[in-house]
């Protein structure tokens, strides 16, 4: 049995996928075992396809899951994750960003016996303020409304033993949010400290709304927080609009009412509005994963697979 699997989901990556290949073939030596690489083309558009197949001619150790379309970062990660053969396996970017270097270090937590070893960024190199920031922020406020003990500032990148990797591979969920569900599944789990580096070619696959698409996945995924602040903030609304009316009565029994004025009347009927269209927003997100779950349908689907050595 292969003892390490590095599972990479590829999306429009020609430039990056040889430089790729020969730090992290160079990184998996290094680690001592034997270990093959599982690269998931998801439905790149670019040379990314023609690439990764010579890559898997002149690698016995490549395989190459080729997507019908484009599913989306996490579910080409789920595809990658179902082909593993390994004992264990590593999860990473194809940008570089994750550095292939890390990887001995998370052997060596899973050989200490963790059966997660997640890498923790400690600084992000080449990104603006802006984005860190709320990075930084979005981090911090998931764990305070995720149901579990979610580690701040990691991603995807991690290596997880084959235990952990049978429990994921399991689950059927449609809207899947690896770095969330492998902290759900619980094992021993540690941190690794990198540095994350600067991407080595192309543009960003991840624009803003991608990452905001990603972040309200990951509130939605782990937490019903938000279910229950539309009810909190529906009783607080409530129970103020029983303290106007009754201030009102009293004006009026006191001989003090006077006739509102448009503005206040614009501005609370407004504000009832807007709370309750962001009520129905959030009943209509887990609404809407629910209508995803019951159709059933997979999560990706394969065109064809290139593996030169079976």
């Amino acid at each position: 049995m292969i003892d390490l699997s590095a599972v990479v989901p590829v999306f429009n990556e020609e430039q990056g996928l040889v430089e790729l290949h020969r730090r992290l073939s160079a990184a998996l030596l290094a680690s001592g075992l034997s270990s093959e690489i599982v690269l998931v083309n998801d439905g790149s558009r670019d040379q990314s396809a023609v690439v990764l197949d010579d890559l898997a001619v002149k690698n016995p150790s490549v395989t190459v899951v080729h997507l019908s379309r484009n599913f989306g970062h996490q579910a080409a990660l789920a595809a990658g994750l179902a082909h593993a053969r390994g004992r264990a396996v590593v999860v990473l970017d194809a940008d570089l960003q994750d550095p292939p270097e890390l990887i001995p270090a998370l052997v060596e937590q899973w050989q200490q016996g963790f059966q997660v070893v997640y890498a923790q960024r400690v600084d992000r190199r080449g990104e603006p303020l802006s984005k860190r920031f709320f990075a930084w922020l979005y981090y911090r406020v998931v764990r305070r409304l995720a149901d579990v003990d979610l580690p701040v500032d990691t991603g995807d990148f991690c290596l997880m033993d084959r235990v952990v990797l049978d429990q994921l591979t399991a689950m059927p969920e449609h809207h899947r949010y690896i770095r969330g569900l492998r902290t759900w599944v619980g094992f021993r789990q540690t941190a690794v400290p990198f540095e994350r580096a600067a991407r080595h070619a192309g543009e960003v696959k991840y624009t803003f709304r991608k990452s905001l698409g990603l972040a309200l996945n990951g509130i939605f995924s782990l937490s019903t927080a938000p279910l229950r602040a539309a009810t909190w903030l529906g009783i607080l609304i409530s129970a103020g609009s029983f303290g106007l009316a009754l201030w009102a009565i009293y004006q009026k029994l006191s001989g003090r009412f006077t006739v509102p004025g448009w503005a206040s009347t614009v501005v609370i009927v407004l504000f009832l509005g807007g709370v309750q269209l962001l009520t129905i927003g959030i009943i209509g997100e887990y609404l809407g994963r629910v209508y995803d779950e019951v159709k059933r349908r997979p999560l990706y689907v394969v065109s064809r697979i290139t593996r030169l050595a079976e």
